[in-house]
């Protein structure tokens, strides 16, 4: 089996030498294409203004000055000599990409481009610090080659992505996984904190607040929040079917006069 790792915090990030160490596990054949520096929140951000720079590492570790996404997409058309990959793998994140934020998430991202390429792929993810004695990836390395053998073996819908969290606990205390559903906080974790640097200028440090939510059974949050590893399946058609057969009794037909 081909693989591609990529992830958004950086080809120098401990999470992607975690995803190497995942890999390992299941194939020899392992190519590397990552940004050279943190795109965290870059989401799906493809480099259009800019020349994207690709370094060589070595013959199949590559790191470039663009995004997630320019990453996957250079790796697959460009970067890799013979075959394509047979999976992408994206990640292992430093944080959980849970309900809304999978949208921001530059890590998800690496997983769609695969997708959009027609490679199956699948993001993974690290919730919190390390606990006890464990490096905080421990949980990710311990539990993900045989996650991600189980979902090959299984297969999923060429339009869908894998996204896979990790809890944070001692890897020893995490004894379930849970398939579920992405969900949405019932709070807004997101803020902007105020700051003054040493010459008196104001600027804006954008961040998380570390609040819960009160998830439902069955959802990625959830999941989580009970020590389970969390498997959400996601696509990225955004369309509301509800309010589409809803609004077609309003909007369909002649164009409606001002």
């Amino acid at each position: 089996m081909r693989l591609l790792l990529t992830n958004d915090d950086g080809i120098h990030a401990e999470g992607l030498v975690a995803l190497e160490n995942i890999a390992k596990v299941l194939s020899d054949d392992i190519w590397i294409c990552a940004p050279e520096y943190e795109q965290s929140g870059a989401s799906r951000a493809l480099t259009l203004s800019d020349p994207v720079r690709v370094r060589k590492l070595d013959a199949r570790r590559f790191a470039t000055s663009g995004t997630p996404t320019d990453c996957v997409m250079l790796a697959i058309s460009e970067l890799m000599e013979g075959a394509k990959p047979d999976l992408v793998l994206s990640g292992v994140n430093r944080g959980a990409n849970l309900a809304e934020d999978v949208t921001l998430s530059g890590t998800v991202a690496g997983a769609i481009e695969g997708m959009a390429m027609g490679i199956p792929s699948i993001a993974l993810s690290q919730t919190g610090w390390p606990t006890g004695n464990d490096d905080i990836f421990a949980p990710a390395e311990r539990f993900a080659p045989g996650i991600i053998r189980k979902l090959v073996e299984t297969g999923w819908p060429k339009d869908v992505i894998i996204n896979v969290n990790f809890p944070a606990r001692p890897a020893d205390e995490i004894t379930e996984v849970e398939v579920t559903r992405q969900t949405f906080r019932d709070i807004n974790v997101r803020h902007a904190e105020k700051r003054t640097d040493l010459r008196n200028r104001e600027y804006y440090w954008m961040g998380f607040r570390q609040e819960r939510s009160s998830p439902a059974a069955g959802t990625d949050l959830k999941a989580i929040y009970d020590g389970k590893i969390s498997v959400t399946p996601l696509h990225i058609d955004l369309t509301h079917l509800e309010t589409v057969y809803r609004l077609k009794g309003v909007l369909g037909g002649v164009p409606p006069k001002a």
